[in-house]
């Protein structure tokens, strides 16, 4: 049996699916952080763990191409990442070719076929990227929650914290959405939330953007202006890219999932959407693109991604 290997590596995850040469997903493995540009050399074990799971009883020879979704692919040239990949690759029994792209690469995948267009992500971080020929083109935003990712998880969830703060004025918490932060992070002061959040890594922010968008969903006005605010930075960062050569695919949580910031952008675009569904299966996608043609390979992708 021919196969072919696709992993998504996230800074929180790492999925890999294993595919057969008709499409067919034989496999699916799960691991710790994969991304090298904030685990370093550390992020191959993990991925390797998942692409261990994923091949389960399967000949790790089978496998004929490879392709990995990280972000800041160029991270990968750095010789102490590359050596550890290596190695893990070695270990893994992992013989063919494997590819290293930018994570925005397996995200297009994984929502259309098409060669060219744009995506745009907003799950922790935010990022819009031009997609040509399967690679990326220019870039918008991705600069990380002190300098930027306007509109991501991260964002909303530390822009309702703190709006809470500043609306809890008085000795009980405003109803609403300031009482479901406080109720959140298990505090009855305005000073016990200062604190909490003080003590939080950034990343912890995100947590509290479901918890944002299911106020709003419920038609808490605050909750609903934050929303509709994220929605518009996200279509600012997309817009820095110019109109698309394709369609956009919508990726990462806040607008893969039924949120209002999803409705929001949704309403907002005139250009043709998708959506990213399995960014692992989109990289094992592209893998067998190399081992097929490209109208073999088009007819595979919906039932692979």
């Amino acid at each position: 049996m021919v196969l072919v290997l696709g992993v998504d590596a996230g800074g929180t995850a790492s999925r890999a699916v294993v595919a057969a040469a008709d499409g067919t997903v034989v496999g699916r493995g799960r691991a710790g952080p994969g991304n090298p540009t904030t685990a370093g050399p550390a992020a191959a074990r993990s991925i390797g763990t998942a692409v261990r799971e994923a091949l389960g009883d399967h000949d790790p020879a089978a496998v004929v191409a490879g392709v990995v979704g990280v972000a800041g692919a160029a991270i990968a040239a750095d010789p102490r990442v590359a050596a550890a990949f290596a190695d893990e690759w070695a270990e893994r029994g992992l013989t063919c070719p494997i590819t290293m792209v930018g994570d925005a690469v397996t995200a297009f995948a994984a929502g259309t076929a098409a060669p060219s267009g744009a995506v745009l992500i907003a799950g922790t971080g935010a990022v819009a990227a031009r997609i040509g020929d399967r690679r990326i083109g220019r870039t918008a935003d991705g600069l990380g929650w002190l300098l930027g990712d306007e509109g991501s998880g991260l964002w909303l969830g530390l822009r309702a914290v703190r709006s809470a703060a500043r609306a809890w004025t008085g000795r009980t918490v405003p109803a609403g959405l300031p009482a479901r932060i406080a109720e959140h992070a298990g505090v009855d002061t305005r000073d016990a939330l200062v604190h909490w959040a003080g003590r939080r890594p950034p990343a912890a922010f995100a947590a509290l953007a479901p918890l944002v968008c299911a106020a709003a969903a419920d038609g808490d006005p605050l909750a609903g202006r934050l929303t509709s605010e994220a929605a518009a930075r996200l279509l600012a960062t997309l817009a820095e890219l110019g109109t698309p050569d394709g369609p956009v695919v919508l990726a990462g949580g806040l607008l893969t999932r039924e949120t209002p910031v999803r409705a929001a952008v949704l309403a907002a675009l005139d250009t043709p959407v998708t959506t990213s569904r399995d960014p692992a299966a989109g990289a094992a996608w592209l893998a067998l693109r190399t081992t097929t043609g490209p109208a073999e390979a088009a007819r595979l992708h919906a039932r692979m991604v």
